[in-house]
């Protein structure tokens, strides 16, 4: 203490670089708190988004009565983790104008389905989506099973054609079950 200040002086000193700590420290918990805070609560609150429509090809350029594979990059969001996955769909048409969109996954277990034109091994018939871990098989036309385990034919999608666009609203199904159910 200063001898040639009054105790007063001090006294208000103190007071002031108390309530100065204070006021910081609150400002503190403030800046880190709140966006903290904010990071662990907002996934709780969002709401889930409707999937968009995906342009997946331009319908001038995809052949008429053969199924096309079309492979497209989907962005992903988990809470705070944001990632990509590459999806399938076959489109088929039979007049260039209206087109059916199959998901590429095989509804026994979730692999992926390929397309067969010629009979092989697993099938006699031609023009067939193949799956290759159980060998189900499935009618080129309406996705239905023809043979093997999946326990309902390919699930098919929305599909639109916007300005020559073909666009498909991809959505993921629950595997092994009768019934088409999404995740």
């Amino acid at each position: 203490m200063n001898l040639d200040q009054p105790a007063s002086a001090v006294l208000r000193r103190r007071a002031f670089l108390r309530w100065a700590s204070a006021a910081s420290a609150a400002l503190s918990a403030l800046l880190i708190g709140v966006p903290s805070l904010r990071a662990f609560l907002s996934p709780g609150f969002q709401r889930p988004t409707k999937k968009g429509w995906v342009k997946v090809a331009e319908a001038d350029l995809l052949d008429i009565s053969t199924p096309v594979k079309v492979d497209f990059v989907e962005d992903l969001t988990d809470a705070w983790v944001e990632s990509r996955a590459i999806r399938t769909v076959w489109l088929y048409t039979e007049d260039g104008e209206s087109f059916t969109a199959f998901s590429g996954v095989c509804t026994h277990l979730g692999c992926s389905v390929s397309f067969d034109a010629e009979p092989n091994q697993y099938h006699e018939g031609k023009n067939m989506f193949h799956c290759p871990c159980h060998h189900g098989i499935f009618d080129m036309k309406t996705g239905a099973v023809v043979g093997g385990p999946p326990p309902r034919g390919l699930d098919t999608l929305p599909v639109r054609v916007e300005d020559g666009n073909v666009l498909v609203q991809f959505t993921s199904f629950r595997t092994g079950i009768p019934d088409k159910v999404e995740l």
